[in-house]
Parts: C-alpha cells; structure tokens; sequence
C-alpha cells in the first residue's frame, strides 16, 4: 500500500489544496501522520487550525481561494521556502451557474484556472512533483479554449464539470510535455479517485439529492482514505512521468490505484497548448521557466 511508503518521504514539504474535507483531508492526514510538513491550503483557516490539530505531525495553515486570484498570488507571494510536492486537489461541483471572483464560470475558474495560476506561481520552488486531482468525467466531455464560459453553449452542472476536468487533464498534458523539453527534474501527474463518498454534492438546496447520493455512494463508491490512495499512490510508487492514475474496480467506480487510460480528447496536444496560451491570458501567470 501506498501508506505503507509514506514515511520514507518524511520530512520532505508538500502543499495540499482544499486539505479540510473530504480527498484533501483524507490526503492531507496521510501525509502529516507519515511524518511530512504539510501545507494545509485552506478557504476556510479556523477549519484548518482545527484539522491541523486532529492530524498532528507539522502542519502550517495558509488562506488560499482558487475561486479569487488575487488570493492565489497572496497565497504564492506569502508562502517561503522550497516546495518538494504540490498537490492541487481543491475542486468544485458548480450546482449553480455562476462566476469566480474575476468573472469566470465556477467550474471552469475553480478546478482548472485557479490552479494553473497556483502552480505555474509555484513552480519555480517546486522540486519534485506535480498532482492534479482529475476525474474520469472528463470522458465525453469537448472542450474549446475560446469559449471557457459555455457562452456559446448550454449550461449545466454535469456540462460544466466534466469539461472544468477535461480542462485539467488537457492542463497536465501540456505541463508534462514543458517540463520533459526543458529537462526538468519536477514530474508532473494526473489522477482520478473513482466515485467517493465525499461531501461535494453538500450544497444549498441540494439536501435531499445529496442523502440519496451519500446513501448510494456508501455501498458503491470508495471512501475518502480509499480514494486519497490514488494521489498518494503518485508519490510513491515508481510511475511514469505523466502517468494519470485510477482505480481497478469495477466501471473504475471503487477498488485500488492502477495506471489508468484516458479519452481520446484528452489526449489533443495541439488542443492543450492552446488552452495553456488562453490559461495564461486569462490568469496572468505565464510559465515561469
């Protein structure tokens, strides 16, 4: 198991996005226990003091809201030090259409622009690894770089979701490719955790379809531990530069970390340097190498 390698990897820094509930906490608690310092990059700071104190290890608490990227470059400027893994694992399900604090959709500013704005920031103190948190919907999803908003499309919270994850597998695409030309020794990797019980679907009025799916999720889906070991997984096990990562179960529901497949459209170089060009229009932040 992946947890079982962990504590060779004691002492090295890592920084957790959205560390307070569910994937990021599981992760998170694995990686302070296994004698890490972490990073717990949190929207909601007393939470994080709080899961802080429950993980114990070395835990450091820092503001970051990838929905507002004045708060991404306050979180980058603010952080010192050397970074040994970056695990961008924060992400939403956009239950209503509505926009980030600069004016993008939800889905799309939140899972995907926030991130690349944090990472290529981040970059030049990072000195090991990359792992962005995907998801296997991304497959059948479609993406056009110049029309990230779905103005020019139908709206709606499955729609805005799997492309916000097209987006970031299309991202790590492109991240993989920069840093194998330049020779880099950061790797960058891409996962997906299956179906978690999680608290994603814990919106405003969505209580009763969020029993349904917890009730659901409880007897098919993985739970948060289970779920992390696909980022952790990443870590630790000698894979690949680029690999994304899921679960062996199945419909990939549930089950343990294997080498995963991804759709063809996730698979479009020329699609991901030209979201990569629009990202760093859009955010500001240029690869820094």
């Amino acid at each position: 198991m992946a947890d079982d390698r962990l504590t060779t990897l004691a002492g090295r820094r890592v920084v957790v996005t959205g560390a307070t509930n569910g994937l990021g906490m599981a992760t998170a608690r694995a990686l302070a226990r296994a004698g890490l310092r972490v990073v717990l990059a949190v929207r909601d700071v007393e939470l994080g003091e709080q899961r802080a104190r429950e993980f114990g290890g070395e835990c450091e608490v820092a503001t970051l809201d990838l929905a507002d990227l004045a708060s991404v470059r306050a979180f980058a400027d603010n952080l010192e030090g050397p970074i040994d893994y970056l695990i961008n694992n924060a992400g939403v399900f956009p239950h209503q259409h509505r926009t980030t604090a600069d004016g993008f959709e939800m889905g799309i500013g939140t899972n995907f622009l926030g991130p690349f704005a944090l990472t290529n920031l981040l970059l030049p103190r990072i000195e090991r690894q990359i792992v962005s948190v995907a998801s296997d919907a991304h497959r059948g999803a479609r993406l056009d770089p110049d029309d990230l908003d779905l103005a020019s499309a139908r709206w709606s919270p499955p729609r805005a979701y799997a492309r916000s994850k097209l987006a970031v597998m299309l991202w790590g695409l492109e991240l993989d490719r920069r840093l194998r030309v330049e020779g880099s020794p950061v790797t960058a990797m891409l996962t997906t955790p299956g179906w978690v019980a999680s608290n994603i679907s814990n919106k405003p009025g969505l209580g009763f379809a969020h029993k349904v799916v917890q009730s659901t999720a409880s007897a098919f889906a993985n739970d948060v531990d289970a779920g992390a070991q696909t980022t952790l997984y990443c870590l630790t096990e000698p894979i690949a530069p680029g690999s994304y990562v899921g679960v062996d179960g199945l419909w990939a529901l549930r089950g343990d970390p294997v080498l995963f497949g991804r759709s063809s459209a996730a698979c479009d170089f020329d699609v991901a340097g030209r979201l990569w060009t629009k990202a760093e229009e859009l955010t500001g932040a240029t690869w820094p190498r």
